[in-house]
């Protein structure tokens, strides 16, 4: 199956230069591991000697999307604690910080970071933070590996529908998730590999970036695919509740396989809804459909054979996930989600660019970025993780990532690989 990385690359920046820059490393300098507290708030779990790379986290570990922070600065911790342990010369410090899902408080986090002497951002966890936190880190010139946030408005320097790049390219950031175009081209590749479906319908949230971006790249692949889409159908925020008209809209075009670009909550309920009408076709989702078994008040056995694409699954039996999963249980007493994965992936990743790199702790952030840039863009640098399905991913100088997807399947009350 062809990689999730469907965009040509562009040209990166090689120097950062200018007063903004100057007056960024004023701001950084000395950030090196010297003993300085974490600011107030602060949810920071690791305390590493002198000469370890400050490493800032930002996401939700409170509200509504908490069950992705948590996940993110959950994994995040796993990897810095193991690679501590070890003692080799790269050692890292972690803080991460709460944002609620909201962009100002994202880039109020981001402050305190920078308060505190980080010089690599791991983060953030939601897309609209990112948006926001990526406008600061590519100002600043300091090194940003998102786990989650999967807008292509995170890294900047893609078409908008008029042929415009909306946003230039932010030549800082880089993404260890799937784009949300990717995630909507490959889905619909793998419907129509799989031959999951032959008469499919769409429910999307139009007023989510992240759902249309799916939403739309789905459709442009489908239609190169010849997949045929008899049913689109939408709703928006403020109306998320009742899905009678897009369920019965489907379900009178006779579509067997309904397409969700769009979060877990809103599935439960239109699972349970469509089990009331007696509707039963087979449910596809992205990565928003991780959690769906977390829903409180939801009937799982609902969400029976609802199939998802993924970077990773807990149930894999390849030994780096039965470490990492049993690891996280005995930890945090769950199983890790996908964004947990993302996460550790993300430490490990800068490590093995770190160490590629040859840079120090001890080295100015902006030194540190233009280093990792370079070494992350290298046709020779390639990851192996636990979200790469055992295969190498590569980024290209849009800051995208190539790897490879997995299917999944809700079976038993538990994920599965789909393809096993």
């Amino acid at each position: 199956m062809t990689n999730m990385n469907l965009n040509p690359q562009m040209s990166r920046r090689t120097l950062i230069a200018g007063a903004t820059a100057l007056g960024a490393a004023g701001i950084l300098a000395g950030c090196s591991g010297d003993g300085d507290a974490a600011p107030a708030g602060s949810t920071a779990a690791t305390t590493a000697a002198a000469g370890a790379f400050k490493i800032g986290g930002i996401g939700p570990t409170t509200g509504g999307a908490a069950i992705y922070g948590n996940a993110v600065k959950n994994g995040a911790q796993i990897a810095v604690d193991e690679i501590n342990a070890e003692g080799g010369d790269v050692q890292f410090e972690l803080n991460f910080q709460d944002d609620e899902n909201d962009a100002e408080r994202s880039v109020n986090a981001y402050n305190n970071l920078k308060d505190w002497g980080m010089q690599i951002l791991v983060g953030t966890v939601t897309t609209t933070p990112c948006v926001a936190v990526s406008a600061e880190t590519n100002t600043d010139n300091l090194f940003q590996l998102t786990p989650s946030g999967s807008s292509t408005d995170v890294i900047g320097g893609f078409e908008d529908a008029d042929g415009n790049i909306s946003i230039p390219r932010k030549e800082n950031v880089f993404q260890m998730c799937f784009t949300d175009p990717n995630q909507g081209a490959a889905s619909a590749q793998y419907i129509s590999e799989q031959q999951l479906g032959t008469k499919i319908a769409i429910i999307y949230n139009i007023s989510d970036t992240y759902s249309t971006g799916i939403y739309n790249s789905f459709k442009a692949e489908a239609a190169d695919l010849g997949l045929e889409i008899v049913s689109e159908t939408s709703f928006t925020e403020d109306n998320q509740t009742d899905f009678s008209v897009q369920l019965n809209d489907a379900k009178n075009a006779g579509a067997d396989l309904v397409f969700l670009p769009i979060y877990y909550t809103p599935i439960s309920l239109l699972l349970t809804q469509a089990n009331q009408m007696g509707y039963a076709p087979k449910w596809f989702g992205v990565d928003g459909m991780d959690g769906l078994l977390t829903v409180e008040g939801f009937d799982t056995s609902l969400a029976e054979g609802c199939m998802l694409l993924t970077p990773f699954v807990a149930t894999a039996e390849d030994e780096a996930t039965k470490a990492f999963v049993s690891t996280y249980n005995e930890k945090f007493g769950e199983t890790p989600n996908q964004f947990a994965a993302d996460a550790y992936d993300c430490v490990y990743a800068l490590k093995q660019a770190i160490e590629t790199a040859g840079v120090s702790a001890d080295a100015d952030f902006t030194e540190i970025c233009d280093a990792l840039v370079e070494t992350f863009t290298s046709a020779d640098f390639a990851f192996t993780g636990l979200t790469t399905a055992g295969e190498e991913a590569t980024w290209a100088d849009t800051g995208e990532i190539s790897k490879q997807p997995m299917g999944m399947v809700i079976q038993g009350g538990v994920y599965m690989p789909l393809d096993a």
